[in-house]
């Protein structure tokens, strides 16, 4: 196995305040009929979504992380105690776990970066759901995709080179990058080549439908990060 990427503590944080800072104007912007439209997550709306983030963000400041925490079944009982919130005070609450879970993630040696990359995703479905341009895009994309490396790595994803076209800086990202761990004794690398957020829908196994990439050596299905529940007991 190849040395562990470099990890960064405070890229957690920064993704968590950069996008708090663009979301949730947003989503205090708008309208509370809009929350009840279905998402890419089967079965959840926005509403949905967003408390299983503010919950998940809660669970992570509190230090409530007992096992089974974020399974299908833990998901759906934190969304179903915020069902009868008002939407203020639940904006409200993913709002203050965007602004404190960062320094408890990068306190956590890596074990809990995929929560801070699955938030973003998960705002990126909400502007999928209501039909807003760079769903997976905008000013946190740079922070995800450094995320996304270390993430790959610690979850044993099959490794790909990602050749990504950025129009984002994102420092020390440059050039091709392996994402994951080797494959099998004498497989090469898998190869992606497209643009960053549609990187992103791959790894979060959301729909591909319009988007334009190549990718070689590894199917779409083996790259689906989420799949696989993190690894709290490290």
């Amino acid at each position: 196995m190849t040395s562990a990427p470099v990890r960064d503590p405070e890229l957690p944080g920064l993704l968590l305040r950069t996008e708090r800072d663009v979301f949730l104007p947003l989503l205090r912007a708008t309208p509370e009929s809009a929350y009840a439209l279905r998402t890419a997550c089967p079965g959840w709306t926005v509403r949905h979504v967003l408390a299983h983030c503010a919950a998940a963000l809660t669970r992570v400041v509190e230090d409530r992380l007992e096992k089974g925490v974020f399974s299908p079944e833990s998901n759906e009982r934190d969304i179903e105690e915020r069902d009868g919130l008002p939407l203020p005070a639940l904006l409200d609450e993913l709002e203050r776990g965007m602004t404190e879970a960062g320094p408890v993630i990068a306190a956590a040696g890596g074990k809990l970066d995929g929560v801070a990359l699955g938030e973003w995703v998960h705002a990126g479905d909400v502007r999928e759901a209501w039909g807003l341009d760079g769903a997976y895009a905008g000013r946190g994309l740079a922070y995800a995709l450094g995320l996304l490396e270390g993430v790959a790595y610690r979850k044993e994803m099959p490794q790909i080179v990602a050749d990504v076209d950025l129009d984002v800086d994102l420092e020390g990202w440059g050039g091709p990058r392996p994402l994951g761990v080797p494959l099998s004794e004498g497989r090469p690398a898998g190869r992606y080549r497209g643009d960053g957020p549609t990187l992103i829908r791959l790894y979060a196994n959301r729909p591909l439908v319009g988007t334009r990439y190549e990718l070689h050596g590894v199917r779409e299905g083996d790259l689906h990060l989420f799949d696989r529940p993190p690894k709290l007991e490290d």
